[in-house]
């Protein structure tokens, strides 16, 4: 093994080699945990991130040698349990990730291990019901049964029995189902038809509405809709879709993760081949196309063409006014505003386009920005289980604190849910927020569009 300390040169990520039936070989996946878990105890630069490396860390401080070879090989699992697959240590802190030799692929060893687990049988029903977005997203958008399911939901009973059956926290914040689905209520094309395209950006695009957005906030969708129309830039809705494959990923249930690709990616190559960008207003759904699914297809041209083609809503807008297209006639002040960079966001590499939009926002009218870039601690499902959502409330309160700065007048998370996780943590520390808005939402009103 080489003993160069460190790496200068940028990330590069090796293809997940999930189909090879070596991938769920316990042994070997036990053996390469061994190996990367006995590199983080060298190093503990990762220490403060998710919880697995103070799992890792205490596992081996409190064992009977003082290193790895203390630590029983069955509690690997618990360090494996609390990775959310964030990919902040790989992305952001890792000094040994490839092409350093030692070749540290944390976030997915740990992804190799919780698909073995999911094959094993060691995922309970309520974890894959969880994962379901499209199942439980089901009833939203019909009339009568939204308004009873929401309100059964908030009940003490109700909560009682998702602790019992899903294994979720009682008090942790869940979304409600929405009385008008994003895809049933938004205009199927929008009214602008000529397509202007840019040195950095096609001149139409095709917005992937995402479970969230289309089932629990549509406002986020209508939101983005509003944009596109202010700027004259011609859109689509994205003829059928369904959930990315992002928290089936996160449960290692890879089966699941090819067939949602099946059913998105041949819709969405068409766009991409077309000439559109692809915009998902959800970060964890734009890194699973731009990241996740081409490194579990490496060689399947349609899902290179959609990684292309995928932007995040405001690396986009960003974009287009470089290209000189984007209207900035902005109207309305939005004071100060806390502003959260989600995890998903922070690894997509392009770095703080969202907290550019608010700085270019705020050459026209007020706007005082805090801008606050650490894990909130919600992480998917992770932050509603009742194992770990204590956990989540424990990881966020650095960002509860730093969110609070100044009392906000609005705070905002470009992940909608680490939004409400953030919320419910300022809450809970006394200090709870006036008012919530995605950045899209807070765009919209600054140039004045009701």
């Amino acid at each position: 093994m080489s003993h160069r300390e460190g790496s200068l040169e940028a990330p590069t990520r090796h293809p997940v080699d999930w189909r090879n039936p070596t991938f769920h070989d316990e042994d070997a996946c036990l053996t390469e945990m061994a190996r990367i878990f006995d590199i983080c105890h060298g190093c503990r630069r990762c220490v403060s991130l998710c919880n697995s490396f103070p799992t890792l860390f205490d596992l081996i401080d409190e064992g009977k040698t003082g290193e790895l070879d203390g630590v029983d090989r069955k509690d690997f699992r618990k360090v494996v349990d609390q990775c959310y697959l964030c990919d902040l240590c790989y992305m952001t802190k890792c000094p040994y990730v490839p092409p350093h030799p030692w070749n540290v692929d944390f976030p997915h060893t740990m992804l190799r291990a919780k698909a073995i687990k999911f094959r094993q049988g060691g995922v309970t029903k309520g974890e894959r019901f969880l994962a379901s977005t499209d199942v439980h997203g089901q009833f939203a958008g019909i009339p009568v049964v939204v308004q009873v399911v929401n309100a059964v939901n908030k009940t003490k009973t109700a909560r009682k029995v998702m602790d019992r059956a899903l294994g979720v926290h009682p008090t942790a914040w869940m979304p409600a189902l929405a009385t008008k689905r994003f895809r049933w209520s938004a205009k199927k094309q929008g009214s602008a038809t000529v397509v202007t395209n840019g040195e950095r950006t096609p001149g139409r695009v095709a917005i992937y509405s995402t479970c969230y957005v289309n089932y629990n906030e549509p406002g986020i969708g209508h939101d983005l809709v509003k944009l596109l129309e202010h700027n004259e830039i011609p859109y689509v809705i994205v003829e059928k879709e369904k959930c990315c494959g992002m928290p089936k990923f996160e449960l290692g249930d890879l089966d699941s993760v090819a067939a949602h690709k099946e059913a998105n990616v041949p819709v969405l190559a068409r766009y991409a081949k077309d000439g559109f960008a692809i915009l998902s207003a959800i970060p964890s759904c734009t890194l699973m196309y731009k990241q996740e699914l081409p490194l579990m297809f490496p060689d399947d041209a349609d899902v290179l063409a959609v990684q292309e083609a995928m932007f995040d809503p405001f690396e986009y807008l960003v974009a287009r006014h470089k290209d000189g297209l984007l209207k900035t006639d902005f109207k309305t002040a939005l004071g100060k505003v806390s502003y959260h960079i989600p995890c998903h966001g922070r690894v997509q590499k392009i770095g703080r386009k969202t907290e550019e939009m608010f700085k270019l926002i705020g050459q026209s009218v007020n706007v005082q920005l805090n801008t606050v870039e650490r894990c909130s601690g919600h992480a998917g499902t992770y932050g509603v289980k009742t194992l770990y959502h204590p956990i989540a409330l424990k990881i966020g309160k650095p960002v509860f604190n730093a969110m609070a700065k100044d009392q906000p007048d609005f705070i905002s998370s470009d992940c909608a849910l680490a939004g409400h996780h953030i919320a419910q943590g300022m809450q809970i520390a006394g200090t709870p927020p006036r008012a919530l808005q995605h950045p899209l939402s807070l765009m919209r009103h600054a140039y004045g569009l009701e």
